[in-house]
């Protein structure tokens, strides 16, 4: 009888540790996995109305996709108004003065949207140091207005910047987070101001070196350009760009972020072109039209060619889930 108990027992534990293996093996995949988006749907193309062959600037509202696009030295620079939901495209128009450009916008590099008493307004940052830093358009339908302009200062000295988003806005003030490379900076504007400096703090810089791109670390990481980026719900999202590489990096808590924080290890994009071999760069992301993020690019086949800059999404990506 003790045999038999022995062999009970022991079976006993080898059906429990079968059991136990069972279990961790389908766990493992839960865990380990992390979403990793490298599909994308084209929405519409921008034309090169101008001689603004160079897609910049991006933002996305709640029906309409905008679309910065400069000329060789930045002396001219276009808007492209693209519905979301057919992707039929517009050139705006300068109302001031009629034409289908903007000589004061520099490189334009990042664009913002908010609605102030109603009205709508495009805040764009032009990569220039000094009083045009910061733009300000007011646009109606497909028209717009040069409205303001504004300084931005660090530490007393004027500072250029690449990327401009609203994080917040009450009835007194707008507050802005703007990026000059990996670094963040925090400022604020009196909400109907159209002039004067924004003072800007340093807020917290990005860790990209450590960055995980489908689970894996990318080894020549520092030769990818930093972009424009993308706000949403109290995170980040940072395109960067490598010839016909470009990925998204997203980093979390930006309300409390400070010193070097890290990217989401569990969430990346990443388009690797064939079709545009010769540079496939996302410029600009947003977050709309049921929590897709949108994107704008520069593609080429060749050098030269530059027929091929249009409005995206990344496919089955929803920001809510």
């Amino acid at each position: 009888m003790k045999g038999v108990f022995t062999s009970m027992g022991l079976g006993k534990r080898l059906t429990l540790s079968v059991v136990y293996l069972l279990c961790v093996s389908m766990l493992m995949p839960v865990i380990a996995s992390a979403a990793y988006y490298n599909t994308y749907t084209d929405v519409a193309k921008l034309n090169n109305a101008n001689s603004a062959y160079a897609a910049q600037g991006f933002a996305v509202g709640s029906s309409y996709t905008y679309s910065v696009k400069v000329n060789s030295d930045n002396t001219k620079a276009v808007i492209y108004r693209t519905k979301m939901s057919d992707g039929s495209t517009t050139l705006m128009t300068n109302g001031d003065n009629g034409k289908t450009y903007a000589t004061y916008l520099g490189h334009a590099n990042d664009v913002v949207l908010s609605t102030i008493d109603g009205d709508y307004y495009m805040f764009i940052v032009t990569m220039n140091a000094g009083s045009m830093s910061l733009v300000k358009l007011k646009y109606v339908g497909t028209k717009y207005y040069k409205v303001g302009n504004y300084t931005i200062k660090y530490n007393g000295a004027n500072k250029a910047m690449s990327g401009v988003k609203i994080t917040s806005k009450n009835t007194s003030n707008i507050s802005f987070l703007f990026k000059s490379g990996r670094t963040l900076y925090r400022g604020t504007l009196p909400l109907t101001a159209n002039s004067g400096t924004i003072n800007v703090t340093n807020s917290f810089s990005l860790n990209i070196e450590d960055a995980l791109v489908n689970g894996k670390r990318i080894s020549n990481i520092s030769s990818y350009a930093f972009q424009g980026f993308g706000y949403y719900n109290n995170t980040i999202y940072i395109p960067m760009t490598y010839k016909n590489i470009s990925i998204v990096l997203v980093y979390r808590n930006i309300s409390t972020a400070s010193g070097t924080i890290q990217a989401d290890d569990n969430l990346s994009f990443r388009i690797t072109s064939s079709a545009y071999s010769d540079l496939f760069e996302i410029e600009g992301v947003g977050i709309a039209n049921g929590d897709q993020l949108w994107f704008n690019t520069n593609r080429r086949t060749k050098p030269g060619d530059t027929a091929h800059d249009g409005v995206h999404y990344f496919k089955n990506y929803s920001a809510s889930n």
